[in-house]
Order: structure tokens, then sequence, then C-alpha cells
């Protein structure tokens, strides 16, 4: 589990390897992940927008902007959650994700909520122990 905490905003992520949605001999591998979202501020917020940073294990960048998440634009009273599940899909055995939640609060102010670094990493990666 990773979690990170920027302007009050809690945000856990739990990846897990899917080997039933991948295929080592054809290049794919398949992670989901569940994102928490938990509201620890004294205002009301709601998420707007999305910006993932992909990185597989050869070091390419893929990044994924867009409204919200899993369709929905969720609001938080302060203590309130929002819990979600997504995937994404790499042609290596591992890499890492990151981004931002772009949030605004009651008052209209808007900020990034950072969405900690997290590990793909699948039974088909090569280890290395230094």
């Amino acid at each position: 589990m990773y979690s990170t905490v920027t302007h009050d905003i809690q945000i856990t992520v739990l990846p897990e390897f899917v080997p039933e949605r991948s295929d080592a001999d054809e290049s794919t591998f398949f992670w989901a992940y569940t994102v928490e979202i938990a509201n620890q501020s004294s205002m009301t917020v709601q998420l707007t927008a999305r910006h993932w940073k992909i990185t597989d294990g050869n070091g390419r960048l893929e990044e994924v902007q867009g409204a919200g998440v899993v369709g929905e634009q969720p609001i938080l009273k302060p203590g309130e959650t929002f819990r979600y599940t997504s995937g994404s899909n790499l042609t290596t055995p591992s890499g890492i994700m990151t981004g931002t939640y772009r949030m605004v609060n009651e008052n209209g102010d808007t900020f990034e909520a950072e969405i900690p670094v997290f590990s793909l990493d699948s039974p088909y990666a090569r280890r290395v122990l230094n």
C-alpha cells in the first residue's frame, strides 16, 4: 500500500498484478489498482480531473489526462472518502505510476493532490539485489 497527504487530502493506492489478464509470451502485463481518496480537511472538495504518469520497465513514459475518475467527479465532504478501482497495462513486467488529482474546494480554489508513486511488479520482473 502506498499513501501520501497533500492539502489535507490523503490518497492511498493498492496495486495488484492480474495474471489472468496478462500474457508474458505476448508482452502484456496488467495491474488493477484501488485508490482511496480521503478528505481530511475542514472544507468540501471535488475531484475534477486526473493526470497520470505511467512509466514502463524500459523508462518509456505515458501520460493520461482527463476529467474525473472512472466517469465520476466525486464530491467529498470533510471526513468522507471515495474509493475506486481501475487498471493499467504495460508491455514490460514492471513499471511505476504516479500523478495528481485536480481538486476544487468550496471556495472555488483549485489545487493538485499528489498521487503517491507506486510500483507495478509482476512475477515476471527480473529481480536485482544491490
